[in-house]
């Protein structure tokens, strides 16, 4: 089964998005980047943001996922559109890409954000 954490932007997930909605109501109805998971199962186990820009905080606090006594460990990272249109977005993708070891996929949902900072 594939375990997947989304990765967002701080910044937009405090004020534009409502909870995230768009990136949950993907992968519940096989959207977007989450259409490759087909009839595999698949399983949301997270949801964390950026640490703020530029970013650099988080792969420390994704260290602590993997020595979390949960057992809850991803396969699968998705970046937000809001962190793939960020600034910051390629340091941030490359850093997590190098250092967690895993498939990183930028994009989750295919839903314009009204309003959004980054457009």
């Amino acid at each position: 089964m594939e375990k997947i954490l989304i990765i967002g932007c701080r910044k937009i997930m405090d004020e534009i998005c409502f909870a995230c909605n768009r990136c949950f109501t993907a992968f519940n109805l096989n959207q977007g980047e989450f259409v490759r998971y087909g009839e595999h199962e698949a399983e949301l186990i997270g949801l964390t943001a950026c640490s703020d820009c530029p970013g650099k905080t988080l792969v420390p606090r994704l260290a602590l996922l993997w020595n979390s006594p949960l057992g809850e460990e991803p396969t699968k990272i998705h970046l937000a559109p809001c962190v793939v249109k960020c600034p910051h977005g390629q340091t941030i993708a490359d850093d997590v890409k190098s250092r967690c070891g895993i498939e990183i996929i930028e994009g989750t949902h295919p839903y314009q954000h009204v309003g959004a900072i980054f457009g």
